[in-house]
Formats: structure tokens, sequence, C-alpha cells
């Protein structure tokens, strides 16, 4: 599975991206749910392409980092697919366990993705860098927008949930190579 420390690696920024997500449950409830999912696309979509200009820029005028807008971004695709995932009849407001419930299976789902792409792909990803996360994260909202521009149907294509479950795990991965950077690694 490559390098022993990219699952602990990867369950702590997961820790920290639930961490916030549930925090953010108890202040706002699950207000998201009104979200669409173009408007997920959307939020997701702004995130990335700050990220983008600030590294093309070189600087920034708002104080919130990129690595926010990566929690922000792991957090969106987390919520899209638990909205794929509940009933239609599922009431906008979850209580904080079902919410929470929703995230860690979603969540781990996501990293079974990761465990078996990191098998085959060798890590490649640690070889990548944050602008190319971001790109890359921009080309999957791209595609989610004409799978949703065509009523959801793909001819040879991964549906939006790959796509999404793809953006969840470069968000973490870009978040994993900041944490490596800041600890001199």
């Amino acid at each position: 599975m490559g390098n022993p420390t990219t699952i602990q690696q990867y369950k702590n920024v997961v820790t920290r991206c639930k961490d916030l997500y549930i925090k953010k449950v108890a202040d706002y409830g699950t207000s998201w749910r009104v979200l669409r999912p173009i408007s997920i696309v959307d939020q997701i979509y702004i995130k990335a392409w700050r990220i983008r200009q600030i590294q093309e820029n070189k600087t920034q005028l708002i104080d919130d980092s990129i690595e926010s807008e990566f929690i922000g971004i792991v957090n969106y695709a987390i919520i899209a697919l638990i909205q794929q995932s509940l009933p239609a009849n599922t009431p906008i407001e979850l209580d904080v366990a079902l919410a929470e419930q929703s995230y860690t299976q979603n969540a781990a789902e996501v990293e079974a993705l990761m465990l078996k792409k990191n098998h085959d792909y060798g890590e490649a990803w640690r070889n990548l860098s944050q602008a190319s996360f971001v790109d890359l994260i921009l080309v999957k909202l791209l595609r989610i927008r004409q799978i949703i521009a065509n009523d959801g149907a793909t001819q040879v294509s991964e549906g939006a949930d790959a796509n999404f479950a793809d953006i969840i795990n470069y968000g973490i991965f870009a978040l994993i190579m900041m944490e490596e950077a800041s600890e001199g690694k």
C-alpha cells in the first residue's frame, strides 16, 4: 500500500475535516441540505478557483488560508455524497448524530477507494504539486457540471459520485502535503 504513514496521515486529515464539519452542523444545522448538486459544485469551484488565484498571483487579501479552502473542498464534496445517499424525502434538518454518521460512512467509502488507487498507482500523488491538485479538482468539477447538464447520464465515464470521491482525495492529499511541508518533511 505504499508509505506506511499515508493511512495515518489520511485519517488525521479526515478527522480535522470532520471536526470542523460537526462544529458547523452544531452552529448552522444542516442548512446545506437545501443545496442542489450544481450549487455544491459551485461552492467547491469557488474555493478551488480562489486557491488557484492565490497560487498564480502569489498574494491574497482575505485571511482565509489555502488550508482552510482545501478543508472546505473536502467537506463540501463529502456533503455532495451525503446528499446523493439520502432518500429524497429526508428532512432538511438532520440531527447531529445522523449528520456525523453520514459523514463517517461516506468518508470511509472514499478512504477505501483511496487505498485501492494508492496501491495501483504507487502513491504517485506524492509527486504532484499543490497546483496540480487544484487543477485536477477544477477538471473534476467541470466534468460534474457536464454530468448534471446531461441529467446524470454518462455513456462511458464515471458518474458524479466518483468525481466527488476523487475531489475529496485530492483535497486530502494536498492537506497531507501541506502538513508535511510545515513539519519540514
